[in-house]
Formats: structure tokens, sequence, C-alpha cells
């Protein structure tokens, strides 16, 4: 649980060196270094050079500046939406310093053997270092804030294969974007609902997310592999399912969140699913067909269950029946899950021409 404790008390200021871990807790990655050294990069090497210049000019290395806004009691936002607000910063945090872990230890990796990814590796982890450490510095305000030097140690590291990082980060970047841009578009709307002013920093701060998935898309696209393929087809369905479905459930656990904003959660999972898609024809060979009548209906059942298994989670009673009780619903979701993969993907290779 949260500590509620008046925050313009800083002695009462507490830090945490782990994390609460759950299937959607965000994870720590590494990869096959060796493997990304070799990669050849000629047929994307002109929209690198053009990133790496934009990534260079550093359009918001003055915007992520707190202002006195920030210096404010926020001890009257209490119970459900400070315990949500405060979930919404340590897991947007751990996703950002995740993100600067990996793009770091890549841009040390390849120094000596691919500058060109190297400097642009070293770029993003400067971004995502601001983001990190921005967000913990609100969480601060909220008397709590996270020990990431501790917690990089703590951390279990989940390796993927260079194209799977690829697929994953273009991915993550981009509903990143969708995410923090529809936000920042609801509140220009209905600014009273802009509780505390980390919001007026997502429209410059969902621009570092399109810089960043852009550059993955053009590291994408260099390689025929990972388009041109027919296992090409079957992991860009797999990898936008999975990002979709980690999406609903998590935007369904944090409903308090969003309706603190002001948003419906169920809409809001359905825009930023929709957009993202949209984008990602940009990149893949296939994108989801998201108006097939069983996709949103069935990631929501999806994101129902999700819901019965973090409360079985939390109840008490022997472990055994927790795992029995745990059971149905696990393979509910399972089966759901594959229903939704076999549903026939659109061709986006076809759709190339068409501006989106």
């Amino acid at each position: 649980m949260i500590s509620t404790a008046a925050s313009g008390n800083k002695s009462l200021l507490g830090t945490k060196s782990t994390i609460e871990e759950s299937l959607l807790t965000p994870r720590f990655y590494t990869t096959d270094f060796e493997k990304a050294a070799g990669l050849d990069l000629s047929e994307g090497e002109t929209d690198l050079k053009a990133m790496i210049a934009e990534m260079r000019a550093d359009y918001n290395r003055h915007h992520f500046v707190r202002t006195d806004q920030f210096k404010q009691d926020w001890s009257h936002i209490q119970g459900k939406d400070r315990e949500a607000f405060v979930d919404y910063l340590e897991r947007s945090c751990v996703s950002e310093f995740s993100g600067f872990l990996l793009f770091k230890e890549l841009s040390r990796r390849l120094k000596d053997r691919q500058p060109l990814l190297a400097e642009i590796f070293s770029l993003m982890a400067r971004d995502e270092a601001r983001h990190a450490g921005f967000l913990n510095k609100a969480m601060a305000d909220f008397n709590i804030t996270l020990d990431l030097a501790k917690l990089t140690k703590k951390r279990t590291y989940t390796f993927f294969p260079v194209e799977w990082i690829i697929y994953a980060v273009y991915l993550s970047e981009k509903i990143g974007y969708w995410r923090y841009i529809l936000i920042h578009r609801h509140l220009a709307k209905h600014p009273e609902n802009a509780f505390y002013p980390l919001f007026d920093y997502f429209e410059p701060w969902c621009q570092d997310e399109n810089r960043h998935g852009d550059i993955f898309k053009a590291l994408l696209r260099s390689q025929p592999n990972m388009w041109k393929t027919w296992q090409s087809r079957l992991w860009s369905r797999f990898f936008l399912l999975s990002v979709f479905a980690t999406h609903s459930l998590t935007v369904h656990e944090r409903t308090a969140f969003y309706e603190s904003l002001g948003l419906d959660a169920t809409q809001f999972d359905v825009d930023v699913i929709r957009e993202t898609n949209n984008t990602s024809a940009r990149a893949f060979p296939v994108i989801l067909n998201i108006d097939h009548p069983d996709f949103f209906k069935r990631l929501d059942r999806c994101a129902a269950r999700n819901l019965k298994l973090k409360a079985i989670a939390e109840s008490s009673g022997p472990k055994l029946w927790q795992w029995i009780r745990k059971i149905p619903l696990i393979a509910g979701t399972v089966l759901d899950l594959i229903r939704l993969y076999l549903i026939k993907p659109i061709d986006a290779e076809a759709l190339r021409e068409v501006v989106r």
C-alpha cells in the first residue's frame, strides 16, 4: 500500500528498491549484442542518419524542468485516486528506466563496431533517463521514490533476440506516443481534469516517443527478414497482439486513474489500440483486423479475467486453492488470445501507398 501521508512533509519520504511483480510489471531486457553489432543497416542508413540529426538537436532539452507549479502540497489527492496515480507513476518510471538501461548497454557494446547505432542508442538513453528522473521526482511529491540503482541490481533481466527487441520497442514507443497524445488532447479540452502539472509535459513527451518509434521503424525496415518473409508476418501479429493485450489489461487495472482524468478507460483503450495499429502499417508487413466483431469483445473478456486473477492473488486462503481458482481464468484467457491471433490480418504491404 502506498503511504498517503501529507506530501508537504518531505521527512516522510520513502524509498523503494523493489517493486511488486506481476504479469504486467515492466521488464528489464538484454539481447544478443554480438548480433546487433553485425546488423547490415545499408537499406535504412539514410533514414537513420536523418533521425540522428533530429536526436542531436534535442528539441526537448529545456522542456523537462520542474516549474513552481510543482511546489505545493499534494495531500488533497487521497484514497483510490492517489493510489492509482502513484501506481501509474511507478510503472511508467520503471518502464522508462528499463529503456534507458537497454539503450545505454547497446550504445556501450556497439561503440566500436556500429558507431551510428551506438550514438543513436546513446541519445535515446538520454531521453529515457530524463523521463525516468522526471517521473521519480513526481513520485517524491507523493512521498515515495524508487532507488533505481538498487532496482537495477535486484531485477531479473529477460533475454530477447535482437529482432524481438526491434518489434517490441517499436510498438512500445508508438503505443506510448498515442497514450500521451490522446491524454494531452483530452486535457486540452478539459483542463479542469488536469489535477497535477505532469500532464502539461505530455505533448513534448509524446514527441520523444514518436522519434524513438521512427528510429526502430527504420531499423525494422532495414532488415528484409523482418518484413519480407512469411515468418515476419507471424511475428508481427504476435507482437501486435501481445502489446495490445498488455495495454488492455493494464488500462482496465488503472480504471480509477483514467476516471480521475475524466476519461472512459474502455474507450481510451480502444482509441489507443486503433491508432497504434494504424501507425504500425507503416512498419509491419501485416496489422491486426481490430474491426473484427470478436476483437475487442475477447480483449475485454481477458481484461475482466485479469481483474479476477488479481483479486484471487490478493485474497486470503491456501495457495493451492488460489491456483485451482485461477486455472479456468488462465485457460479462458489463453483460448481467447489464440482465437484473436487466428483472425485473418490486414496486409499492410498492400496499403503501403495509402496515406495513413
